[in-house]
């Protein structure tokens, strides 16, 4: 199926730019665009895309405001759309404040054309995304708060008595912030293949995401 995408930013030639982009991608198509927040929150509406990809810094309602409106008050019908962020900026709190508007990632605007087109179609199939050098920040951020404010997961323990060693190296490129397809790519893989020893991965971990996993790789010494 193909992934309708809504892309907004205040800039028309970015637009422009990311529009030649998506629509030559196979199973990708740009159904419309935005130039500020309130646009974006008004065409996702009408529109119903699939994933809107989202400008942080815009005049009048900024990004991370029309995300917030779209993923918490969507009025339906029909399946809320995904916000992945695309922006300049990879600062912290851009990061912290979209993802708890409800975004399910946050890339680069430097990013490679093929990461873009990856991290739209795991967008839509709802999976997070998260730029590498962002996710590498995320998980230092969270690793340095007291143990009382980490989110709950079991103690890492010898990954080669819980995990298979193809499983290991799934584990190693999920915390790097690698999407499905791009594991799958990096390790000869299908989709499928890397979704279901993900999911593998969570169940002997005892873990509930792949921020989690990210985390336990991280003090296992893996990542």
């Amino acid at each position: 199926m193909t992934v309708r995408v809504l892309v907004v930013d205040d800039q028309e030639i970015v637009r422009t730019a990311l529009r030649l982009v998506i629509d030559r991608r196979e199973g990708l198509s740009v159904v419309g665009e935005a130039g500020d927040g309130e646009q974006a929150v008004a065409q996702a509406v009408a529109l119903r895309p699939d994933v809107v990809l989202m400008d942080v810094r815009m005049p009048g309602t900024t990004g991370v405001e029309a995300t917030g409106r779209i993923v918490r008050e969507w009025p339906g019908p029909g399946p809320v759309p995904r916000v992945l962020v695309l922006t300049t900026f990879d600062l912290d709190e851009y990061v912290h404040a979209a993802l708890r508007a409800g975004a399910v990632g946050f890339l680069l605007k430097n990013s490679r054309p093929e990461q873009l087109a990856e991290a739209l179609r795991a967008a839509a199939a709802g999976e997070p995304v998260l730029a590498p050098t962002v996710a590498r920040r995320l998980i230092d951020t969270v690793t340095a708060l007291p143990p009382a404010l980490l989110p709950t997961a079991p103690a890492p323990g010898p990954a080669d008595v819980m995990l298979t060693e193809r499983e290991v190296q799934v584990l190693v490129l999920v915390a790097r912030g690698l999407s499905n397809a791009r594991i799958a790519a990096d390790l000869g893989l299908s989709e499928a293949a890397v979704k279901s020893r993900v999911n593998r991965i969570l169940t002997r971990l005892g873990l509930e995401n792949r921020v989690q996993a990210a985390l336990y790789a991280h003090r296992a010494g893996l990542a």
